[in-house]
């Protein structure tokens, strides 16, 4: 598969866009977050949203969903169609309620399904999304009481929403095949709700020779030749996940 980073910056970041991604397979394109900045961001890589053939969602913080509303409005009102959503289960009541109610909502419009054709994921249970795509939701440690879900594609690709540093779970997932792992990556210590580049140096070097970093912060050129084995994503660069 091939996957283009249309952003690589954390929630803060100006100059990456939110980190949101772009998974292209036989002709399938699955959208990964959907934040505040995607619109213009996936503007700007000659992108529009009816390329798109189904986004999903991680967890329910803006950088991670914030153009969702956008996203609905233009394919209802611009190219007259649902987009599919995939999202865990746990994950719908909130992103509406919470999240996408207040904007969305015009009579006699007043449901998430009246928007999108949600396709709810349950976690830990492999789907496939496009013939030779699947994947599988892990709930992953980011913030206490706030659900929140990292993807693992075709049994080898990991891929970090926000995420706590847990060596016991990347230690499993090599041990269980997967051969690339996407982190999120906060540059400075403390790592708090992401996990910190001085907990990922502490990764075992055969851990660290697969893992790539992402969801930084604007001053990560500062950081080159200092994330030991591991590899930096670049803002709207391609990739092949073998």
């Amino acid at each position: 598969m091939n996957i283009k980073m249309i952003g690589t910056g954390s929630a803060f970041a100006k100059k990456y866009d939110n980190n949101n991604a772009l998974i292209e397979e036989n002709g399938f394109r699955l959208l990964v977050d959907c934040g505040i900045t995607l619109p213009k961001a996936l503007h700007q890589q000659s992108y529009s949203f009816s390329d798109l053939d189904a986004v999903l969602i991680s967890h329910i913080h803006g950088d991670h969903v914030g153009g969702l509303e956008e996203y609905a409005f233009q394919m209802m009102f611009k190219y007259n169609r649902k987009p599919v959503l995939y999202i865990a289960e746990s994950l719908i009541e909130p992103l509406w309620e919470n999240t996408l109610r207040g904007g969305l909502t015009q009579e006699p419009l007043d449901k998430l399904e009246h928007f999108f054709e949600v396709r709810p994921l349950q976690p830990n249970i492999e789907i496939e999304l496009h013939p030779g795509l699947t994947v599988k939701l892990l709930q992953t440690k980011h913030i206490v009481n706030k659900p929140s879900y990292s993807f693992v594609f075709n049994r080898s690709f990991f891929y970090s929403a926000d995420m706590r540093f847990d060596l016991p779970l990347l230690q499993q997932l090599v041990e269980e095949g997967v051969t690339t792992i996407y982190h999120d990556c906060q540059l400075e210590a403390p790592g708090v709700v992401h996990a910190s580049l001085e907990e990922l140096l502490s990764l075992p070097e055969q851990i660290q020779s697969k893992t790539w970093l992402m969801h930084y912060g604007d001053a990560i050129e500062q950081y080159e030749g200092k994330t030991g084995a591991m590899r930096i994503v670049e803002q709207h660069k391609s990739y092949t996940i073998a």
